[in-house]
């Protein structure tokens, strides 16, 4: 019997665990998705502006701590060490609470030196960024580690209670008029701690790290001769999208950043599609390429990238069509004069979402070093020619050089994938029929 690539992983239990990984990622980004909102409605382009500027710097924070941490915890954790996952939990999340802490006391103790030399121009959103930057990233440590575990519905419970907790914080703000880019931060951070509450006793931490070091004496050097390579790719990888932002800052204005935002946020959603997926595959992929390599790996990549290509394709399809109204009701028309662009930028997601469907695999077989390079073409593009696109079409570059950048990145992951399994004998193809095996 012949089925269609994705058929397989439409199986009554793998279904549950996409619908509950949709549904985290759904609502653990939604809170932040529901604040932008709020804030570019009501706030003055400016203001919105700065508070886009600074989540931009705790986006680039957060690789960071992808790779410090949340990486290499991930694929070795699924793969060489998931047989004594509980006690390399353990080490990992005492790790990361040690590494949120003191990211929190250095980001505060900054913003106290800056507000001491210049108190005009130390701004109450990077403060409230700065405070809440820990707990964020803990709560993304949390929801990995539910995944790992193969546990999705505690994710999307924990995100659920998030949600539930932001949703209200946010409307009592608003209705105390307090709400600004301090107050957001502050209310996104309370809501997570609430949710972690929820879920204390599926944490990890109760066994000991110190058996598995004894196990593993070196394992610190191997997890370094991961990191290091995810690390530089952090370094790098803002400048792919992110970049962008700090580039209309310099060469247009902190209004430009507001209005590159605003459309961004409507693009937000498919990516946290794709984020959840990966979240519930990268593991997946890790452990079939530990347990049997390239064989096992390609068909569930192939699978996974025809699903991006049909969901992104869609998603661009009906922003062309109604991707104007849709700008103009969510920002009750503060932002109709940029919204004919999102039916451009609606194609960075298809391109994005070919080029991470090979990150994914590249990753699993512990090429981490090969995503580097990809970023750093990626990033090299957005200099070569995103400033020179933003210089001379303003906005409408800044959107043309993304899309640039997201083409040389995926480009740049397809050649090496491409070589890595013919050299193992596997076909890298997107075959309109085909039988597949389960995820499980």
């Amino acid at each position: 019997m012949i089925r269609v690539p994705g058929a397989a992983l439409l199986s009554r239990s793998r279904t549950r665990q996409i619908a509950f990984s949709i549904t985290d990622q759904g609502l653990s980004a939604g809170g932040m998705l529901l604040a932008n909102i709020a804030l570019a409605r009501t706030q003055t382009k400016t203001e919105y502006g700065i508070f886009a500027l600074s989540y931009s710097a705790f986006t680039f924070l957060a690789g960071l701590h992808n790779a410090a941490i949340l990486e290499a915890y991930t694929v070795y954790g699924s793969g060489r060490y998931h047989e004594s996952f509980s006690e390399y939990a353990s080490l990992l999340w005492r790790c990361n609470l040690l590494l949120s802490f003191g990211l929190t006391a250095a980001l505060t103790l900054l913003w106290g030196a800056f507000h001491w030399i210049a108190p005009a121009h130390a701004s109450r959103t990077f403060l409230g960024m700065a405070l809440a930057s820990g707990v964020l990233l803990t709560a993304s440590f949390v929801r990995r580690t539910f995944y790992m575990r193969r546990r999705p519905d505690f994710a999307a419970r924990f995100s659920c209670v998030f949600f539930l907790c932001c949703v209200a914080a946010l409307w009592l703000s608003a209705r105390w008029e307090l709400l600004d880019g301090f107050w957001v931060f502050v209310v996104i951070s309370l809501a997570w701690c609430a949710a972690g509450a929820t879920v204390a006793r599926e944490l990890p931490g109760r066994a000991t790290g110190r058996g598995f070091l004894h196990e593993q004496p070196g394992y610190w050097s191997e997890h370094w001769k991961y990191s290091k390579w995810v690390f530089v790719t952090a370094l790098v990888f803002q400048l792919t999208t992110q970049g962008y932002y700090w580039l209309s800052a310099v060469f247009l204005s902190v209004k430009d950043v507001a209005d590159l935002r605003a459309m961004y946020n409507l693009v937000t959603p498919v990516d946290q599609v794709f984020v959840a997926m990966a979240m519930l595959v990268l593991p997946v992929m890790a452990h079939r390429y530990a347990q049997q390599g390239m064989a096992r790996l390609v068909p569930l990549w192939r699978a996974y990238c025809t699903g991006v290509l049909v969901l992104t394709g869609g998603f661009a399809a009906s922003a062309m069509i109604w991707g104007k109204a849709a700008m103009h009701v969510v920002y009750a028309g503060r932002f109709d004069d940029i919204a004919r662009l999102i039916c451009i930028l609606a194609l960075l997601p298809v391109v994005m979402g070919i080029g991470n469907s090979m990150n994914l695999a590249l990753k699993a077989i512990e090429k981490p070093g090969v995503v580097f390079w990809a970023y750093l073409a990626s990033g090299a593009a957005t200099f070569l020619l995103g400033i020179p696109l933003l210089m001379h079409f303003g906005l409408r570059g800044a959107v043309y050089g993304m899309l640039a950048s997201g083409c040389v990145y995926a480009t740049a992951l397809a050649i090496p994938f491409w070589w890595f399994a013919r050299a193992r004998g596997e076909a890298v193809r997107l075959p309109v029929t085909a039988k597949e095996d389960s995820l499980a």
